[in-house]
């Protein structure tokens, strides 16, 4: 728990004495989130050995696959030993121009893409949000919003826009011989509508989250530094990628987005 009035702080947030929220977690759903988030790491970790010694010719892609798997967990691993080692492939062969499984394949691909700046823009805000959480103050909080959450959210989307393009980039730019501003312009077009997407799912899931399933069920303050916050952040990211995949469909079959 914290001050509810950072300005009367001087903008800093003093927590308060109050861990009722924290005592409330149910043992059970802190030890599925410790046992889920475990299983992300270690899928993550055991991708990442893979890549060291199969790289993958876009390098970009050697971060994709481990930061996705932290949510994915091991679906994702799965998914990179069926097709991701061969990343290499033509996937604009085959069937991959007629909307068949080839194609799907590269939308997925692309969307996970999108997934991984997601993952590392939010992982970043939000430890950055608790180290100085005056910045949620900045972005709204207690002037625009009663509720921290939707301050976060922005910063959020922020930083996972700023990781979700330069993602972008350095898949776009070497595939077309781009510069640098061409090339970022030509990222940011195929990247905020599909991270614009992602986040809506992942803050559709977030906030049936905060308010009903611990606010009005378990009343407790899911918090960033709780284990049950970052499992509720897999889950969502699961949903972000629901979300974000039809739109990812449409901006390669167009063009605007490479397939992967």
């Amino acid at each position: 728990a914290a001050s509810r009035d950072p300005a009367a702080s001087g903008g800093r947030v003093i927590p308060s004495s109050d861990t009722k929220e924290h005592a409330m977690t149910p043992l059970w759903l802190h030890w599925i989130s410790v046992i889920s988030l475990a299983a992300g790491a270690v899928c993550a970790a055991v991708i990442a050995v893979d890549e060291a010694r199969h790289p993958h010719p876009m390098w970009i892609m050697n971060l994709v696959w481990p930061l996705v798997a932290l949510s994915g967990s091991v679906l994702v691993l799965w998914a990179y030993f069926k097709v991701g080692r061969n990343a290499g492939e033509d996937v604009h062969g085959g069937d991959a121009d007629h909307g068949g499984s080839s194609f799907a394949v590269s939308v997925a691909k692309g969307t996970s893409h999108c997934g991984a700046g997601c993952t590392l823009g939010d992982i970043v805000a939000e430890w950055l949000l608790v180290a100085v959480p005056v910045i949620a103050v900045w972005f709204g909080w207690q002037s625009l919003f009663g509720e921290k959450i939707f301050a976060v959210w922005i910063v959020d989307y922020i930083f996972a826009l700023a990781f979700g393009i330069a993602f972008q980039f350095y898949a776009i730019a070497p595939m077309r011989g781009l510069g640098v501003w061409e090339g970022l312009w030509e990222a940011a077009k195929a990247d905020v509508l599909s991270l614009t997407f992602w986040q809506i799912g992942m803050y559709g899931f977030m906030a049936v989250a905060h308010f009903w399933l611990f606010g009005a069920l378990l009343g407790v303050k899911l918090e960033a530094t709780t284990v049950s916050f970052w499992f509720m952040m897999q889950i969502a990211m699961i949903c972000g990628f629901i979300t974000a995949f039809p739109i990812n469909w449409w901006l390669i079959r167009v063009g605007i987005k490479e397939a992967m």
